[in-house]
């Protein structure tokens, strides 16, 4: 038991020191005049960084007017590390090296991934990489169908695979412009292809594994029958399930709330504020790319955005927030309390008290620092700034997402630096804290008992 504390510690130390590592070393990197087309504050050169790494995408410059070639494919790798995660970089550094993992940095990986077995962690680890770059690269073919003919070769080809992994991982961060994919909003192409790459990586690895594992099971048996949703494990099907719901019902309130509004969707004609309000909805949830402007959204907008951006992706991904399954694990426990039912139960399947109280935990954690922040930035700055953006703001920062109410160029640098702050505790996630704490039990918990006593609520 020991044993296992010292090593979730030093993963936890390796997964928090790793990232502020790589932070650092793009900082500067990104901050030298090779990076640079232009002479840039160094604070602004580390929050690109942090953005990056923390796949998150809130940026204090302009990325393509800011960087030259060489910050831009420096932008790219800060990207790619944060998304596949420092140790799964870590363990492809070994993998190119041929160098064979020991024991115990397999249980690394284990507590890394959260796997729940220790056999088979390096083969897991390696189809997350292959299967990252596949479906990159997939992505990356599609880009190229508007970028190439619209960029010439080379730089549309640039473009189509630095946009598929900043997709992928996340990050939201572009090097079109100053306005995202505004100038894209009605291109069924570059909407599609990011919204796939959005949904794929935001649902987990752990859902791609199952679903490939329950297909190809019921293709080995010997009258193959049709895939069913049934077979696939508790966790995929909430986390499937709720992320469908979660884009369906996003989509729904912004096509309502925006439909008149000019200056986001009221321009455009019904077929193409259904693609920009699903757009929204998936990119809100983690991503941070925007085809209309984030500030001229109705506030009820924001706010509703602002709690999307809150629940996040799902877990064992790229997406932030407190994730997809946390979210539905704590509906369905109220809707048992509030018919009378002592068990959480869902599909067939009872959810242990322990894994409640773990989301719990990875919810006020959550709730905490984003409060938090909150707060100190609107300390920080005067009166005239409106408090639902910088709610947005925060909420997007904590959530890792990125999409922004035209106000982090504008905050003071004291604010940028709680947002920096923010954007590194949402890319380690709250579970990370949690599990500092967690299975420390008092010896003689298992011994004793204490008598029980009803404390007063609501």
């Amino acid at each position: 038991m020991k044993k296992r504390k010292s090593i979730r510690w030093n993963t936890l130390r390796i997964t928090a020191l790793g990232f502020l590592s790589v932070i650092f070393s793009g900082g500067i990197l990104l901050y030298l005049p090779v990076s640079n087309a232009k002479p840039i504050a160094f604070i602004d050169a580390m929050f690109t960084a942090v953005s990056a790494v923390c796949v998150t995408g809130l940026v204090t410059i302009v990325p393509a007017s800011q960087f030259t070639v060489f910050g831009k494919a420096v932008l790219l790798l800060l990207i790619q590390i944060g998304g596949l995660g420092v140790i799964a970089c870590a363990a492809l550094f070994f993998f190119l090296l041929h160098r064979r993992l020991e024991l115990r940095e397999r249980i690394v990986l284990q507590e890394a991934y959260g796997a729940q077995q220790l056999g088979g962690i390096v083969g897991m680890v390696r189809k997350v990489i292959v299967g990252t770059l596949l479906v990159e690269g997939a992505g990356a073919v599609f880009y190229a169908i508007q970028f190439v003919p619209e960029f010439g070769i080379l730089r549309g080809i640039w473009y189509s695979v630095f946009h598929a992994v900043s997709a992928f991982c996340n990050a939201g961060i572009d090097i079109l412009g100053e306005k995202s994919l505004a100038g894209y909003a009605v291109n069924p192409v570059v909407n599609l292809t990011t919204i796939l790459l959005i949904v794929l990586s935001g649902i987990g690895f752990t859902v791609w594994f199952d679903v490939l594992a329950s297909v190809r099971e019921a293709f080995r048996r010997e009258n193959p029958v049709r895939w069913r949703f049934g077979r696939l494990k508790l966790h995929s099907k909430l986390a499937i399930i709720t992320t469908v719901i979660l884009i369906a019902a996003g989509a729904a309130f912004i096509f309502i709330a925006e439909y008149g509004n000019p200056d986001t969707i009221g321009g455009m004609n019904t077929g193409q504020k259904l693609m920009a309000s699903l757009f929204q909805s998936v990119t809100t949830r983690t991503a941070g790319f925007y085809t209309f402007s984030q500030g001229a959204l109705h506030e009820e907008s924001k706010l509703f955005c602002s709690v999307l951006m809150f629940i996040g992706g799902s877990p064992g991904g790229t997406a932030g927030g407190v994730k997809t399954t946390t979210f539905a694990m704590l509906i369905l426990a109220c809707v048992t309390f509030a018919r009378g039912g002592n068990d959480t139960e869902c599909m067939g399947r009872k959810i242990s008290v322990a894994n409640f109280r773990t989301g719990f935990c990875v919810v006020v954690v959550a709730f905490a620092v984003f409060i938090t922040g909150t707060i100190a930035v609107l300390a920080l700055e005067p009166d005239s700034v409106a408090t639902i953006d910088v709610l947005y703001e925060t909420a997007s920062a904590v959530g890792t997402v990125g999409l922004t109410a035209d106000l982090t160029p504008r905050l003071c640098r004291a604010s940028q630096i709680v947002l920096m702050i923010m954007m590194y505790m949402g890319r380690l996630g709250p579970l990370t804290l949690v599990l500092t704490f967690a299975g420390k039990t008092h010896p003689r918990d298992k011994v004793r008992s204490l008598p029980k006593e009803q404390i007063m609520v609501g």
